[in-house]
């Protein structure tokens, strides 16, 4: 059996835009569980998805206060598929990213982060897998508003997909 994972982060809704993109929501329909990685600004959102989603595991953000951390985790920890998946919001400068997160959570395979809004994707020495899906909302620096999709199955992350959303 495959799940089929949505990772988000960096939503900023309303603030960045009024809502998350048609495509966006599309891709909510389709997958078991939605990952968001915090920086969703209004609780608004967080409802919107829970109703919408089959399955959400989510953090909050530097951006989220009141309600929303009274709601979600600091960091987020899910097993799927043979998998230990952790989110979390901030990671710290991109130099040496790898190494830092795979001694603070040497317990996972998989961490999706998000705040810097700039996708990515590597692999630490250790096997920890770190993804950012950017912003879908708030491009910031980068030529695209993006998200990710992937799969798990058997244990490993696969069909790791950045989507780029065009500009309006």
């Amino acid at each position: 059996m495959a799940t089929r994972l949505l990772l988000l982060a960096d939503t900023h809704v309303p603030k960045r835009a009024r809502d998350l993109p048609a495509e966006v929501w599309d891709a909510v329909e389709q997958a078991d569980v939605v990952v968001h990685a915090g920086d969703w600004v209004d609780v608004g959102l967080l409802d919107e998805l829970e109703a919408r989603s089959r399955r959400l595991v989510a953090c909050y953000g530097n951006n989220d206060h009141g309600e929303l951390r009274e709601r979600l985790p600091d960091v987020a920890r899910v097993s799927l598929e043979g998998l230990s998946i952790g989110v979390v919001h901030e990671t710290g400068q991109s130099a040496g990213r790898e190494e830092r997160m795979a001694a603070a959570y040497d317990d996972l395979d998989v961490l999706v982060f998000g705040h810097s809004h700039i996708p990515w994707d590597t692999t630490a020495a250790s096997g920890l897998r770190l993804l950012n899906p950017g912003s879908p909302t708030d491009r910031r620096r980068q030529p695209h508003c993006t998200y990710m999709t992937a799969l798990a199955q058997d244990g490993a992350l696969s069909e790791v997909t950045l989507h780029r959303l065009p500009r309006p």
